[in-house]
């Protein structure tokens, strides 16, 4: 090429300009003004831009991504693989007056599906793990059953998609590999210098095999760490809390930090051999004792009457919330923090349910019972729980300690899943469904036999009473998930459209069919999932 037919340097942001202002205001250069200036602008900025793209130079070629890690596990049969591409298919129906049809409602199977298949050791399908993220993407409750499924091409995958980041963010570590159990080298060089999602994936990965060798990790650098940073680390050790881990939490009580403080003084109260634990028995035995001067024995309390410098280095919250009394807050944590197991020599030698029994003087009987409640759920002892939720018959259904339905299904927690399936039943038999829903959130799924014939026989109730079913919706919806498939033989008769009484609401007992049958459906529907994925 001539050099006079070379472009100027700046040739192309002169033909923009012009372009931009117009030829009649700005004429390019080489361009004669006049009506064929716009023609000859165009003709110009053509060349220019062959120009311009001859003269670009091959960028550098882009790294392939690394091929996805294979996974081991076996991989699902195909009629489950079906099953859940049809699961993730599915998409809520939007609706007004709360009626869904007879149609089971897949997505909210999809726990339970994933709950099943990790069971199995199952390898999810390649070809349906975008579906599977982009479901757990719209539900934080799917997350750890579908990453666990997903294996970790998860990470893999969540590495190219930036709507999938949650995967790195739940990935021990954001998705990085924590070093094995024998490079301590490797270990010690993640925890010094590691991001803090990696020291925390390390730490509980740990903890979970070797508690003690976790806790002396954490010891190396504790007293540097961030106050924020140490509560999440003490956090951990509520794994596999030993006695081993109270000369670690003893110093923590002397920390810097109030929460710090509070949470190492929580872990030592679980304890029940703790130094901790033994200080506040003494504290909370001194405000409690029997009178036995009047006809019957008596609970006396007497709280205490300030909050020393060594309540408060025991974890004892000085200043009570909004509206509560100084003096009975302190009290409460004191009789939480201290072992249940001194109470019966405290008490006369009388057995949980015994002393549970006992009247309380000066209306301290709730606070007192309370704390117990606490108590028994922190240190996990199931005999006080007992106690305190009382038979499930008893009037109120409260029992003696539990003063509302949150507590009383913590109670039932530390009982096995069985006693507390047949708690439950009980409760439903003497008081129906109304109050139940909290409690059967605590029982084990499928639910036991007691339990699921309890809640079919209130449910009937209900629908021969002429209610709506809506108001037993939350109920219906737990038992299409968590009644045991057998039981669906007995719910055929239930299907039909029952005769309306006089005072039943108009359509009820169509409302009820429907409800009957979607329950029904639904219980053949998991019958067969769990058939397909071999758990049967």
């Amino acid at each position: 090429m001539d050099k006079t037919s070379a472009p100027a340097p700046d040739a192309w942001e002169e033909l923009v300009t012009s372009a931009l202002l117009g030829t009649a205001r700005r004429t390019p250069p080489a361009v004669a003004p006049g009506p064929e200036a716009p023609v000859a602008l165009l003709d110009a900025a053509a060349v220019e831009t062959v120009r311009r793209r001859a003269g670009l130079r091959p960028a550098r070629a882009a790294r392939r991504p690394q091929p996805a890690p294979e996974d081991s596990r076996p991989a699902l049969p195909a009629a489950a693989a079906r099953r859940l591409s049809m699961l993730l298919a599915d998409r809520p129906v939007t609706g007004g007056g709360g009626r869904r049809g007879t149609a089971p409602d897949l997505m909210e199977l999809l726990p339970q599906w994933l709950a099943a298949a990790n069971a199995r050791g199952y390898a999810a399908p390649p070809q349906l793990l975008p579906a599977l993220l982009d479901a757990a993407r719209g539900r934080t409750d799917l997350r750890p059953a579908a990453l666990a499924f997903a294996g970790s091409r998860a990470t893999w995958l969540a590495r190219l998609n930036p709507d999938w980041r949650f995967a790195l963010r739940a990935a021990p570590g954001g998705g990085t590999a924590l070093p094995p159990r024998q490079d301590t080298a490797g270990i010690q060089l993640l925890w010094e210098e590691g991001l803090f999602a990696e020291r925390v994936a390390l730490l509980a990965a740990i903890r979970a095999r070797e508690p003690g060798a976790a806790r002396e990790l954490l010891a190396t650098t504790w007293a540097t760490e961030r106050a924020e940073d140490r509560l999440m680390f003490l956090d951990s050790l509520r794994t596999g809390l030993g006695p081993d881990d109270e000369p670690f939490l003893e110093q923590a009580l002397a920390d810097r930090s109030r929460n710090v403080r509070a949470t190492a003084a929580e872990l030592l109260s679980a304890l029940p051999g703790s130094a901790l634990a033994a200080r506040m028995a003494v504290r909370a035995g001194a405000c409690v004792a029997v009178d036995h001067t009047q006809d019957t024995p008596t609970i006396l309390v007497e709280a205490p009457h300030e909050c020393d410098p060594g309540m408060e280095r025991d974890g004892v919250v000085a200043k009570p919330p909004s509206g509560r009394g100084e003096r009975s807050w302190w009290f409460g944590q004191l009789v939480e923090a201290a072992p249940l197991r001194v109470w019966p020599g405290r008490l006369g030698g009388r057995t949980p349910a015994e002393i549970v029994a006992l009247p309380v003087a000066d209306d301290w009987r709730n606070e007192l019972h309370a704390a117990w409640c606490r108590a028994a759920v922190r240190q996990r002892d199931a005999g006080w729980a007992r106690a305190l939720l009382g038979t499930p018959a008893a009037p109120e259904a409260g029992g003696p300690g539990a003063v509302s339905l949150a507590e009383r299904a913590k109670l039932l927690g530390t009982l096995g899943s069985a006693e507390r399936a047949e708690w439950v039943a009980g409760f439903i038999a003497t008081h129906g469904l109304s109050e139940a829903f909290q409690l059967l959130g605590v029982c084990g799924v499928p639910w036991a036999a007691p339990l699921g014939r309890a809640v079919v026989d209130a449910l009937n109730i209900a629908r021969d009473a002429g209610s709506y079913p809506w108001s037993f919706s939350g109920v219906m919806g737990l038992a299409e998930r968590c009644l045991d498939p057998a039981e669906a033989g007995r719910l055929e008769g239930l299907m039909a459209v029952p005769d309306e009484g006089e005072d039943a609401s108009p359509g009820a007992g169509g409302y009820w069919a429907e409800a009957f049958q979607r329950l029904v459906t639904t219980l053949r529907l998991r019958a067969a999932m769990a058939e397909e994925l071999g758990a049967l």
